[in-house]
Parts: structure tokens; sequence; C-alpha cells
């Protein structure tokens, strides 16, 4: 699912990931899906419902773990009809979190695509896409997905095989049998840049290694012999089947300078083992730092909109560690900000232009580590900073509602946190936002690289974000949206003005033109037209979600409205034509990505996040978040809405219509009853509840008293209604 087309520098490589696309003829959203409904503006709010449906039915579940907790934000509330209750969306997402690989010091795998590149990152950059100084030896290519590894299968020629028998190429593999104790295996010669080689990566099987101890030796220019002074061990294997091993040559002192020869020791204590080989090259480390905050977010979302607390009970201890490692192992608690531990994540450019106008590629240099995975970011990352405040105080509200459940026998011990402490660590981060703050331009950057420079090149994504996650300060908030909105200009800015919003859906990703700061991979964006790169100035719909909540943050809801109202314009265009296929298929209104084509603008296959967008009548107008305990509702309506409903919202055990107005909140129970005791919490000003049966009448009213919530026990009762001092009861 990336957002480009590689440039690589030894060749070009074209490969798309589609998930599904428009189609002309979709069918329209079912009866049981939820429906938004304003009194006058039904039209609107059909084509809304109509553009949930359309990303809502092409998502069945999961995707990579960065999109956790856009995908649980989404995709968890509408109450769908399942046809296998074994396999429903909750499910699906139940066994993708909990499957989310976790090595032992608390990283969280990326869950992409396959590729040759670091089996627990990025599917890019592979060692293919580097210069002379990666190597890779491939005697089979089975199950590396076309477009994704950019060489050729090799025969085992020039290896030198000690202690072991060649058995030839076959079933995908090189096959070797041991045949005496401390085989080994070695390459031909070879000439590896270790900036361009952290980790070695071994494919390979292995039956009757018993307690075997293998190894990997190395020599250099002045090191010619081998020594175990020069020596990296890894875990033996006993399977049949190819396993990927993943060797962190960086972490020894040693790996340093240029590598001129590779010997496999297999440690093998006896003669008998069968060894396969089916790989051996070097790997970019390609780890993403935002996959511990949305795996975070992502198991929060679930585990309140399900109540399941068997789900908690085996992710929480693994969430905990997921923050530790934010705190500890990429210094956040130290430095109040993320940064980045990963080799060649340093927020350098990969590509350096000369005074002659010429290039110079610095292989290694400028990964990304998120999303946006072109850009290198800042070794001190300013959007994994700002997710990094989002899951300190999503985990501090985690923690407090852990210690009003003892009942619920949930983990605890040393890893368990203070909720106060992160509340207040969560405050020092977003104190030291300065350091990513450029007041020139009045907004945020994307980090700090290793020689101290910012990058900014007007990144709307980064910025509207932080506002929604609240990491932005108001008086920055207001500066962040006078300059998208157009109403302050940015001098040297490429996009001024209205042309920020050139693309109707959404603001452009950037608003100055970017052809020096990529990743070496990334190499010639100047061949690219301004606006026909998604991360140069073109447009993701998802991200239309991330301003809309920062516009009813710091704006207000009217505002918000009108711009939710030409998103939706721009969609009835966009059907009235075909969809976006159609609408954009002569490149004349922008180009489309995704679905085997390269272009600017982010709609549909690979982009998930697409989903996001209608989600602010819910999270946003309707003020509505769901708890472990129950729901906050908080509306904010546009003035010209007497009342918002949405139905058929699943939360815990129930199906629930949500009707708001400025003077009363209703909850109406359509299916289920709740286990436990349900509490929501209000805004203040809400004075009364009252309980109504099926028939509409009053079963019974008492006061609202405590600032914490109302504690609703449904009994018969089929809604409750929440009202104002200055609401009018209900009729009996």
């Amino acid at each position: 699912m990336s957002r480009f087309q590689m440039g690589l520098a030894g060749g070009c490589v074209a490969a798309w990931i589609a998930t599904g696309v428009y189609a002309a003829d979709a069918p329209a959203p079912p009866e049981t899906f939820p429906r938004f409904v304003v009194p006058e503006n039904n039209a609107a709010m059909e084509s809304l419902r109509a553009l949930f449906w359309e990303h809502y039915s092409r998502r069945p579940g999961p995707a990579a773990t960065l999109w956790d907790e856009w995908t649980t934000h989404s995709l968890l509330w509408p109450a769908e009809e399942a046809a296998d209750p074994h396999d429903t969306r909750r499910e699906r997402f139940r066994r993708a979190l909990a499957g989310r690989i976790m090595d032992t010091e608390g990283y969280v795998a990326t869950h992409q695509h396959g590729s040759i590149a670091h089996q627990q990152g990025w599917p890019f950059p592979f060692w293919a896409q580097g210069g002379e100084g990666a190597w890779g030896w491939h005697f089979s290519l089975a199950n590396v997905p076309a477009g994704w590894h950019g060489t050729q299968e090799r025969t085992q020629e020039g290896w030198t095989p000690d202690g072991a028998e060649d058995q030839g190429i076959a079933d995908g593999a090189w096959r070797l049998r041991l045949t005496r104790a401390n085989a080994t295996v070695q390459t031909p010669p070879l000439n590896i840049d270790v900036m361009q080689a952290p980790f070695l990566q071994l494919r390979w099987s292995a039956t009757g290694l018993g307690r075997a101890q293998p190894y990997v030796e190395w020599i250099a220019a002045d090191a010619p012999d081998y020594s175990p002074q020069r020596r990296m061990y890894f875990e033996p294997i006993e399977s049949v089947n190819i396993v990927y091993t993943m060797i962190p040559m960086y972490r020894h002192p040693a790996w340093t300078g240029r590598i001129t020869g590779l010997r496999i020791g297999f440690g093998n204590p006896a003669a008998g083992a069968e060894v396969g080989v089916q790989a051996f090259f070097t790997q970019y480390d390609t780890r993403h730092n935002v996959n511990n905050p949305a795996f975070i977010a992502g198991c929060l979302n679930y585990f309140r909109w399900t109540r399941d607390l068997d789900f908690l009970r085996g992710q929480i201890q693994r969430m905990r560690m997921a923050l530790r490692w934010l705190m500890v192992d990429c210094r956040g608690e130290a430095e109040k900000c993320i940064v980045t531990p990963f080799p060649g994540h340093d927020g350098r450019g990969g590509v350096e232009r000369t005074t002659d106008g010429g290039k110079v590629l610095h292989a290694g240099h400028g990964i990304g580590n998120n999303y946006w995975d072109l850009l290198p970011f800042g070794r001190r990352d300013a959007y994994a900073t700002m997710l990094y405040y989002h899951a300190l105080r999503e985990m501090a509200d985690l923690e407090r509602t852990l210690a009003r459940h003892p009942e619920w026998n949930l983990p605890g011990g040393p890893l368990r946190f203070d909720p106060d402490r992160l509340d207040a660590h969560a405050a020092e981060v977003k104190a030291a936002n300065t350091q990513f703050w450029n007041p020139q331009t009045q907004r945020f950057t994307l980090g700090i690289d290793d020689d101290g420079r910012q990058w900014d090149y007007g990144f709307t994504f980064m910025n509207l974000e932080a506002i929604a996650y609240g990491y932005a300060t108001d008086e920055q908030a207001r500066a962040i949206l006078n300059w998208i909105a157009g109403d302050r200009i940015v001098d040297g800015d490429t996009a001024q003005g209205a042309d920020i919003y050139r693309w109707r859906f959404a603001p452009r990703s950037t608003t100055k033109r970017n052809i020096e700061y990529y990743g070496w991979f990334w190499n010639n964006p100047e061949s690219i037209p301004w606006g026909n790169q998604v991360q140069d100035g073109g447009a993701v719909l998802g991200f239309s979600y991330h301003d809309l909540r920062a516009r009813l943050r710091t704006r207000g809801p009217d505002d918000t409205w009108a711009r939710l109202k030409e998103i939706l314009t721009w969609y009835d265009e966009v059907q009235a034509a075909g969809g976006p296929r159609a609408y954009y298929a002569d490149g004349k209104r922008g180009t489309l990505q995704g679905a085997g084509t390269p272009g600017g603008l982010g709609i549909d296959a690979e982009f998930v996040e697409s989903v996001l967008v209608p989600q602010i009548m819910l999270y946003g107008f309707a003020g509505f978040e769901p708890t472990a305990e129950g729901c906050r509702v908080h509306p904010c309506l546009p003035a010209d809405w007497p009342e918002l409903t949405i139905t058929r919202i699943a939360l815990h055990d129930l199906v629930v219509t949500l009707r708001v107005s400025p003077a009363q909140i209703e909850l109406r129970r359509e299916s289920g009853r709740p286990h436990e005791p349900f509490r929501v919490v209000l805004p203040d000003g809400f004075a009364r509840v009252t309980y109504l049966n099926k028939s509409g009448d009053v079963v019974r009213t008492q006061r609202v008293s405590s600032p914490d919530g109302v504690n609703v026990v449904w009994d018969d009762a089929t809604a409750v209604r929440f009202v104002t001092a200055a609401g009018r009861e209900p009729s009996q």
C-alpha cells in the first residue's frame, strides 16, 4: 500500500497494491447501515451515507498496523448484519490486534505486504534500490511479489561450502547436507557498505541442527581473516519451511567500513542436518516508529466499542510495553519527543543537489517512518511525537478506568503506569512542541535531522492532525488554520490562498514544491508535475477528517459544516460522472493514484483511510465517544441544525440510536441489554434524565447530580433522554 512509483537508483520498478476501486454502479447502502439524519438536509446526509458505505464496504477488516487507529475508529461502530457470527468485523479486528507481532523490546511490527525489505517494517527500500554498497543473493524468489525485489535468481556458483555437501537448488532453495560439526558456507567476494547493511537477512530452512548456535562472520580489507571477533550469532531453527531471520549487524561494534566477505556458520554440534538457503542479503532498517501508538490506539478503540475484557486481559501488558518502548527506546520520556532509534532514519535527505545541477545520492539515508513513506522526517520526529502525545493521554485514561474496576481482574505489576504521571508527561511533550514550530511560517515542520536542520514544505497533514489530537496550542491552531484556509499567505509557498484547496475534497498535502527532501530511492521528483504526486502538492481524501476535526476544535461547527458541504458537492459530481476513475480519467481535473496508476490524488484503491471522513458526524458534531463503562456525549451542532440523529450504533452489547439537540440527548436501545452498569458522561448543563418505554411513555425521571456521569439502569426502558435545565420534558 505504498504511496509512490518507485524510481530506483539501479533501474525502475512500478508496483501497486489495489484493494478495490469505486464502481459506477456501486450498490446502495443496505437498510441496516447507519443513517445520519438532519432535518432539511436529507440530500447531503444521503450523500455522506453513500460515501461512508462506499469505503466501509470495500474494507472488510484491518489493514497494516499504522492504520489501526483510523480503521478501528471508523469500522467498529456500525451495527452490521454478519452472515457468520464468528467472522464479524469485530472478530477480524480482535484477531488482527491480538496477532500483531511485538519483538522482545516492545516494537510492534508493520504487517505490510511481502517484499525483501525488513520483515517487521515497510516493504521498501530494499537492497536492490541501493548503491554499490548493497548486496544480495537469491537462489529463489518464491513468495516475493513481482515488483518488490528488483533482482534475479542466481545459482550457487562462487559459494564455498566447508563441511557441507552441495545437493543443488531444489524446491525454492539451495540444499546442503552438513557432513561434519560446525559446517560453514562462504559467499563469493563482495563489497558491502555497512551504512546500507544495518541488517542481514537469511531466508532458510533447517532440520536436525540440534542445539546449534549459528552465526555470521565477516572479513574486511583491513581484516582479511574470519575471526570470532567479527561474529554475530542468531537463533537456530527447526523447520522444513523457509524462515526469514533478520540479523541486526549494526549492533556489533566491529561492523564498520567496507565488508568484503561473509560466512554463515551453522554452529551445528554434529553431522547430519539438512539446510536450505533461499536467500542471503543486506537489508535496510524499514521499521516505523508510528506502529506502537497506532497499535495502542487501535486496541483502545476496540476495547471501548466492545468492552471485551478477555481481549484487554491479553493485550494490556503488550500495550504498556508498546508505550514503554516509545518512552525508553525512542527517548520520549527523556527528550520530550520521539528520537527515532533506527539506522538510516536520520532525517537527512537522500538526494543532494550539486551547484552544477547534478545529484549525489546518499543511499541508506532518509528512510521514512510512517504513511508518508517517501519523506525522511526527522531523527527528532514531530509526527511521531504528536502520536506519542496522543498515546500518553489515551493510556492515562485507560489506567484510570482500570483502577476504578478491580473486579475486572486485569494484570497490573511493574508495567502498570501512574495515570497522573502520564498526563503530566503528556503536558511536558506538548510544551516542548516549539522545537518543531517554524516561527517564520507559523506551522509545524516534520522534525529535526541529525544535522540540526528542519524542513518545511507546508505539511498540512502534520499540522491538521496536531490540532485534531490537541498537540497544537490554541494559538498555534489558529495560525495553522488561517494559513490552510487561505486567510494568511506564507511567502514562498507554491500554493497559496484558495489554491490550497485546488482538489476540493481536501487541502493539498503540502503547499510548497519539494524536489529535494526525499529518501535516495525517490530521486527524480522534478519529473512529476506539481500536484501529480500525493506527497508533493497532491491530496488524500481521508485526511479531510483531520481538517474537519481541526476546524470544529478551532473555528466551530458552522465553519466545519461549510467545509463538509464542499466535500459532498464534490462527491455528488464524482458519483454523477461514474465514480473517481471516470471523473479523473482525462487527467484534466487531477490524476488518481492506486489500482495500477501513479498520481496525485488518493481516494480509492489502497487509500483505506478514506472511510474516516464521515466519522465527523459521530465523533465531531454528535460528540460521541465510546468508553469501557458506556459513553461520553458532548454535541457541537451547527446553528442551522435543530438536531442530529445517528442510527445503528453498536456499543458493547447494545445497538442504539443517538439523537442530540442543544437541549436534549437521547439514546434509544434498539436491541441488546447491558450486563453491567452503563455510565453516560454529559456536558455541563444537563439536569434530568427521563426513561421512556417502547411506546414513548415516561417510565421514571431522575436528577443528574454527578459531574462524572449518570449510571443508566435500563430495566425495561427503551430510551433514556437527558435534558438541560431549560429543556422541556417529553409529553406524558
